[in-house]
């Protein structure tokens, strides 16, 4: 197992976590946690569970996203928090104000931590999720979406969308800056210009995170785990190179190695 110690550029290091603990008081593996969430993208909640067992060790965050979340039900998510594990429920939620204001309330029920609502679907529906969340002693930082990993020029331009995709993403993050959202999700590659608009404050999670050698899949804007980070992200999502590999801890540890170095932290053995 991959063992991380501090190294003496401490000052590179985020002075707060990102679940707001003073990260002076946390181990460089800790660190190196507080920023890495695993995709569930299994087709059953046994099978998620048992992966969430796999990497306790290795992983604080995990995802659940549609096709975990209706094979499953909202169980799973109640489920993972009652173990202890912080939950990125990522629905994209993309209906009528009111509805997409009573999925929030409920999303918060369940335990989760993060949520997703697609800005596409505009400022007033935004704004009912925002404010839904601000009533809430136990809310979800909410996450807009903009424009998915999966999405390049020529599949935007097919939607009717002749914008590049940093364009549009640029956009559709005005709208949710604009209706008091300051959590985003975002490719690696408009990171930084996210990072710019939403200040130091603002919450970037990226998916689309590959290591060095691994197999793109579907994504078309991909990056590494370093390059992520410097760019400005706070969570890395991280699916198949950990929950397809032969070893998925070992995949993990490998994982969190990359963070550690970005955060400033050096592995040893």
């Amino acid at each position: 197992m991959v063992k991380l110690v501090a190294m003496t550029h401490a000052d590179s290091i985020p002075s707060r976590s990102l679940s707001g603990l003073d990260s002076s008081q946390l181990s460089p593996l800790e660190q190196a946690k507080q920023h890495l969430i695993v995709a569930l993208d299994v087709p059953t909640g046994e099978a998620a569970l048992a992966l969430a067992a796999q990497l306790e060790d290795q992983c604080q965050w995990f995802k659940v996203g549609l096709e975990l979340f209706i094979a499953a039900g909202p169980a799973i998510v109640e489920k993972l928090a009652g173990q202890g594990h912080s939950v990125f429920l990522d629905l994209k939620l993309h209906d009528i104000p009111n509805t997409v204001a009573a999925a929030v309330r409920s999303a918060a029920s369940l335990g989760a931590s993060l949520l997703t609502v697609h800005a596409a679907g505009g400022p007033a529906m935004l704004l009912a999720a925002q404010e839904a969340a601000a009533g809430l002693t136990a809310a979800p930082q909410l996450l807009a979406v903009t424009v998915l990993t999966s999405m390049d020029r020529a599949q935007l331009a097919a939607t009717g969308v002749a914008a590049e995709p940093a364009e549009q993403v640029s956009l559709l993050a005005k709208l949710g800056l604009e209706s008091g959202i300051r959590g985003f999700v975002c490719s690696p590659q408009e990171v930084a210009a996210m990072r710019a608009l939403t200040g130091p404050e603002g919450v970037l999670v990226t998916p689309g995170i590959r290591p060095s050698g691994a197999d793109k899949g579907d994504q078309k804007r991909i990056a590494t785990p370093t390059f992520a980070l410097n760019q400005g992200a706070s969570y890395l999502v991280v699916g198949r190179p950990i929950t397809q590999a032969d070893d998925p801890a070992l995949a993990a540890e490998a994982i969190l190695f990359e963070i550690a170095e970005a955060l400033g932290v050096a592995p040893t053995e």
